[in-house]
C-alpha cells in the first residue's frame, strides 16, 4: 500500500454536540478502474429510455479492499479528495472509511461531488447520484441514514465516477451528522481502524472442519466449509502429500473417504439404477467405478475389503387419523418407531442380504479386523426403572449368521470396538456401566451418567477392566492404532478438548501437545503412527488444521483459513481466573477483558455460564462466547461451576439431584470474588446470561440474590416438574439430572429449585427468550415465569423467536435475537436505553 499522508492514530469524535457535522478526514482510494460506454446499436431501449452517463453506475466492481491495492488520500481543508478526470471514456474511483460508535446512534453521512456516485454501506447499495454539476456552488449533499449498533463497524464505501465529459475534476467530501439526541455518542472513523468481533464473524468465514489420513500416512484429504453469507456456502475438500505438503488434488469430492487398508480413497454418485462406487487412486492419480448398483444409505467397509455394511431404517408404522395413542412417552419424537436393521452388501456377488430382523434397534458398533465378525448393540425400553432403558452388546459371527451376547441388558453402556488384534473390546459407558466399577465419585452416591468412562474387556475371560477411573477428562475414542498398540482418546478435559494416548502397558496416559485447546478432528496413519493431522481452535483462533508428528512432539501448519478476517479484528485479551469456593473446590474460569482495555476505566461485567453437565468450551463461534460479548466494551467472566463433566468424577456427580443448589452459590461466591479482584469492574453493573440449563441458571440465582442489574435467560427452565414431563428429553436427560428422584417421591427438588415457585424473590430485570416450537425445553417455561413476574409487577421482557426450535439457527433471526441480548444489557448495564427502545417501542396494552 501506498501512504501519502500518516495520521497518528483514529479520528476521535467525542462530546461535540455544539459541531453539527464532522468531516471524513482520510480514506483508502483504490487505483482508478476504466468503465467504457456501451456501443448503442439504438437511441432508446425497449422500454423507451435513453442511455445516459449516469446508467453506468449500474456497473458491477469488487468493492474488496482486501487485496491491498490501494493509496491513502487525506482531505483539503475544505475537507474534499479530488483525484484525476477521466482523458477519455469513463474512470471508476472506489473510496473507503469505517465508522464505529460507541453506542446506539442514529445520524447520516452527507456526500458532496460534483461527480456521479453511489454510497455502499457493509456492501450494500444505499443512495446512487446519477447527475453531475458543473461547479462547487451547485453540490448539494446526498444522504445516507445510519443506524448503528454499539461497537459495530461500518464500512462506507463510495464508487465515483468520472466522465471524460464532465465539466468539473471528480471531488468527494463526506461528514457524518448525528442526530440531536445522540450528540454524546462518542464515534470513531478511519479507513484502517481494526474492526470488532461480531455475530457474523462467529457463523461464516472460511474454516478447516475435518482430516482424515490414508493408512500408511502418506496422503492427507482435509475439508473445508466456506461460509459465505447467509445464501452462500459450500464445502471444499484437498488432497495433500504429506511428505511435501503438496497440494495434489486441490478440488477433490466432498465425499470422499479412505479405504479401510488399501490407501485409495471412495465415493458414491448416482448410477443408473442405485448408486456407483467410485475409486480414486493418489499413487496413480486415477479413478474407476469399482462397484456398480450398490445399495444407497450409509455404511461402513470391511477391514478385508470384501462386503460393505449398511445401516438401514424400517419406517415404523404412521397414524393417519387425528388421534394417536402413545406407545411410550419418547412417541411424540418423529420417527421415533423407526427400527434399524443391518444388511451386508457382498462385492464379489452384488448379494444384498439382511443381517437383522426384530422390533429392537440393531447398531453396527464395529468390525472385527479378520472380517468375520460384526459387534453390535441393541436397546430395549426399560420405562419403570431409571435410566429408562437397557442397551446389549453382542457380536454376529458372519459366517453361521449366529450372534453371542458379550454384555446383556445393561443401563449404562455407551460404543464398543475391536482391539487391532480383535482379542479385546474397549468399551465406553457411563461410571454405572459394568456394575459400577468404573466408579469413582467420592461421597455422592450416584455417578453423572454424562461423565463418560472407558472399559477394555478380554474377549476370551470376558473380564473387564475400568481403565479411566482415576482419569478426570471425558472420553471418547479416536483409534486404537494396530502398530503403536495405544489408544487414543479425544477428551473433554475442563474447557478444553485435548487429545491424549493411553499405553495398556503401562496404564499411562499422555496428552499430546497440540498447538490448539479446542481439537475437533484428530486423525492417526493406521499403518503408521508417527503422522497424525488435526483440526483445533481456541479463545483467538478457529478452524485451524495442522500436521503433528508423534515421535518429535511438533506440528506444522496445514492451513489457517481464518487468519487473514481474524487478524483484522481486535479481539480482547482472555486469560485463567479460577477462584476457591467456601468448601475448598478449585472453581475455574476465564476472564475475557474489551478491546483496547484501559485499566483505569470501570466496565461493566456480564456472567456467562452454563452450569449444566458439560463445561462452556474454549471457543469463537458460539453465539455465547465471551469474545462476542466483550467486543460491546464489556469486561466478561465465563465460570465452570460444580457439575460439568471433564473435571473428574467426584465434581460431576455434583449435577444429580442438585438442579442448581451448589451451582447457584458459587455463580454468586465466584462473581463476588472476580469483582473484588478487579477494580475496574463496575459492581453495581454486573450481568448474567445462560440457555437452556444455563437458562434455567439465569431464572433461578434471581431467587437467590439482587447482586445482578439485569439478567438474560434463553430457552430457560421455570418449572422442573413441567420440563420434565413436557420437554422431549426432559424425563430422560433427568434420569441424570434427577437420578430415582421424581415430583411424587422428592416434590421439594421439582418445585423449590424453579424459579416459578420463587419468583415473588426476584427483583432483577429479567429478559426471557424463548423458540416457539422448542421441543427440548417448550416454550411454556417461560410464559409461565413472564406471566408470574407480570402479575407481581416485576421488571420482566419476553421474546419470542418464531419457528425456532431450542437453537436460533435462522441467521436473519439470530441476528435479531442477539441485538435483542445486547440492547437489554446496553439498556441496563451501560445507562444507554436509546437501542433497546429502538428495537422495542414502548407500546400500551
Amino acid at each position: 500500500m501506498k501512504k501519502i499522508t500518516v495520521l497518528s492514530g483514529l479520528l476521535l469524535l467525542a462530546g461535540l454536540a455544539a459541531q453539527a457535522q464532522e468531516r471524513v478526514a482520510e480514506y483508502n482510494v483504490r487505483p482508478a478502474v476504466t468503465v467504457r460506454t456501451p456501443l448503442q446499436g439504438d437511441s432508446i431501449n425497449f422500454k423507451g429510455d435513453k442511455f445516459t452517463t449516469g446508467n453506468l453506475l449500474k456497473t458491477k466492481v469488487s468493492l474488496d479492499f482486501d487485496g491491498g491495492r490501494y493509496e491513502r488520500m487525506v482531505a483539503d481543508t475544505a475537507g474534499y479528495v479530488t483525484v484525476a478526470k477521466a482523458d477519455k471514456d469513463n474512470l471508476f474511483y472506489l473510496f473507503a472509511t469505517n465508522l464505529r460508535a460507541e453506542r446506539f446512534m442514529k445520524g447520516k453521512l452527507n456526500v458532496y461531488s460534483p461527480a456521479r456516485f453511489e454510497v455502499f454501506v457493509n456492501g450494500e447499495s444505499k443512495q446512487v447520484k446519477e447527475t453531475a454539476e458543473d461547479s462547487l456552488s451547485q453540490v448539494r449533499p446526498t444522504a445516507v441514514s445510519l443506524r448503528m449498533d454499539p461497537e459495530a463497524d461500518y464500512e462506507i464505501v463510495i464508487k465515483l465516477l468520472s466522465s471524460a465529459d464532465d465539466k468539473m475534476q471528480p471531488m468527494l467530501k463526506c461528514e457524518f451528522e448525528k442526530e440531536k439526541d445522540f450528540a454524546d455518542v462518542a464515534c470513531r472513523m478511519a479507513p484502517d481502524m481494526k474492526r470488532r468481533f461480531s455475530l457474523f464473524n462467529t457463523n461464516f468465514g472460511s474454516r478447516a472442519s475435518r482430516v482424515s489420513l490414508s493408512p500408511n500416512g502418506k496422503y492427507l484429504l482435509t475439508r473445508y466449509s466456506d461460509n459465505y453469507d447467509v445464501k452462500r456456502s459450500r464445502t471444499r475438500c484437498e488432497l495433500t502429500e504429506v511428505k511435501t505438503g503438496r497440494v495434489i488434488l486441490p478440488n477433490a469430492n466432498e465425499k470422499m473417504n479412505w479405504m479401510p487398508n488399501s490407501n485409495k480413497l471412495y465415493y458414491t454418485v448416482m448410477g443408473e439404477e442405485q448408486n456407483d462406487l467410485v475409486v480414486f487412486d493418489p499413487a496413480t492419480m486415477r479413478e474407476e467405478v469399482l462397484l456398480k448398483n450398490v445399495p444407497e444409505g450409509y455404511f461402513s467397509w470391511s477391514p478385508t475389503e470384501d462386503y460393505l455394511i449398511y445401516m438401514l431404517t424400517d419406517e415404523g408404522e404412521k397414524v393417519s387419523g387425528p388421534l394417536k395413542r402413545l406407545l411410550h412417552p419418547d412417541d411424540r419424537i418423529p420417527n421415533s418407531r423407526d427400527r434399524y436393521y443391518l444388511m451386508k452388501y457382498d462385492v464379489a456377488t452384488g448379494l444384498s442380504e439382511r443381517l437383522t430382523y426384530g422390533s429392537h434397534n440393531v447398531y453396527l458398533n464395529d468390525i472385527s479386523p479378520d472380517g468375520k465378525k460384526l459387534l453390535c448393540s441393541t436397546s430395549k425400553p426399560d420405562i419403570t426403572r431409571c435410566p429408562f432403558s437397557l442397551s446389549s452388546l453382542f457380536e454376529i459371527d458372519l459366517t453361521t449368521l449366529q450372534a453371542d451376547t458379550l454384555v446383556a441388558w445393561d443401563a449404562y453402556l455407551g460404543s464398543a470396538s475391536y482391539s487391532p488384534d480383535g482379542k479385546q473390546l474397549l468399551v465406553t459407558g457411563s461410571p454405572s456401566a459394568f456394575g459400577g466399577i468404573g466408579k469413582n465419585c467420592g461421597e455422592h452416591p450416584i455417578a453423572n451418567d454424562f461423565d463418560t468412562q472407558a472399559f477394555i474387556m478380554d474377549l476370551a475371560t470376558k473380564k473387564v477392566q475400568a481403565i479411566t477411573r482415576d482419569f478426570n477428562p471425558t472420553v471418547s475414542l479416536v483409534q486404537w492404532n494396530r502398530v503403536d498398540g495405544c489408544i487414543y482418546f479425544d477428551t473433554t478435559d475442563g474447557d478444553c478438548r485435548h487429545i491424549y494416548r493411553y499405553v495398556p502397558k503401562t496404564g499411562g496416559f499422555e496428552m499430546l501437545p497440540l498447538e490448539e485447546d479446542v481439537i475437533t478432528s484428530f486423525t492417526l496413519a493406521n499403518d503408521n503412527p508417527v503422522v497424525a493431522a488435526y483440526v483445533g481452535g481456541g479463545n483467538t483462533s478457529t478452524g485451524v488444521a495442522y500436521t503433528y508428528d508423534t515421535k518429535k512432539k511438533v506440528s506444522t501448519l496445514l492451513a489457517n483459513p481464518m487468519k487473514p478476517v481474524l487478524d483484522k479484528i481486535e479481539l480482547g485479551q482472555m486469560e485463567e481466573w479460577n477462584f476457591t469456593a467456601s468448601d475448598g473446590t478449585e472453581i475455574k474460569g476465564m476472564v475475557c477483558l474489551p478491546p483496547s482495555f484501559d485499566p483505569n476505566k470501570k466496565y461493566p461485567l456480564i456472567v456467562y455460564y452454563y452450569g449444566g453437565t458439560t463445561p462452556t468450551t474454549r471457543g469463537i463461534t458460539s453465539p455465547y462466547c465471551a469474545q462476542l460479548f466483550a467486543s460491546r466494551d464489556y469486561v466478561v467472566y465465563v465460570i465452570q461451576p460444580s457439575g460439568a463433566i471433564g473435571y473428574g468424577q467426584e465434581f460431576s456427580a455434583r449435577h444429580v439431584n442438585a438442579w442448581g443448589e451448589r451451582t447457584a452459590d458459587e455463580i454468586i461466591d465466584g462473581t463476588k470474588k472476580f469483582c473484588a479482584a478487579h477494580p475496574f469492574v463496575n459492581d453495581k453493573r454486573i450481568g448474567c446470561l445462560g440457555a437452556s440449563y444455563g437458562g434455567f441458571m439465569t431464572m433461578y440465582l434471581q431467587t437467590k440474590t439482587d447482586m445482578f442489574a439485569a439478567a438474560a435467560s434463553h430457552a430457560g427452565i421455570s418449572n422442573v416438574t413441567s420440563y420434565w414431563g413436557e420437554g422431549y428429553w426432559g424425563y430422560s436427560y433427568n434420569s441424570v439430572a434427577a437420578a430415582d428422584s421424581y415430583p411424587w417421591n422428592n416434590p421439594d427438588l421439582f418445585t423449590k429449585h424453579g424459579a416459578l415457585f420463587n419468583a415473588d424473590k426476584i427483583n432483577t430485570p429479567l429478559l426471557l427468550l424463548h423458540g416457539t416450537v422448542d421441543t427440548n425445553v417448550p416454550i411454556g417455561e417461560s410464559i409461565q415465569l413472564y406471566n408470574a413476574l407480570k402479575i407481581l409487577g416485576k421488571p420482566v421482557e419476553f421474546i419470542t423467536v418464531d419457528g425456532e426450535n431450542h437453537f436460533v439457527l435462522d441467521y436473519a433471526k439470530r441476528e435479531l435475537w442477539h441485538n435483542s441480548i445486547m440492547a437489554w444489557f446496553a439498556r441496563w448495564l451501560q445507562d444507554s436505553p436509546a437501542w433497546w427502545n429502538d428495537l422495542y417501542p414502548e407500546r400500551h396494552w
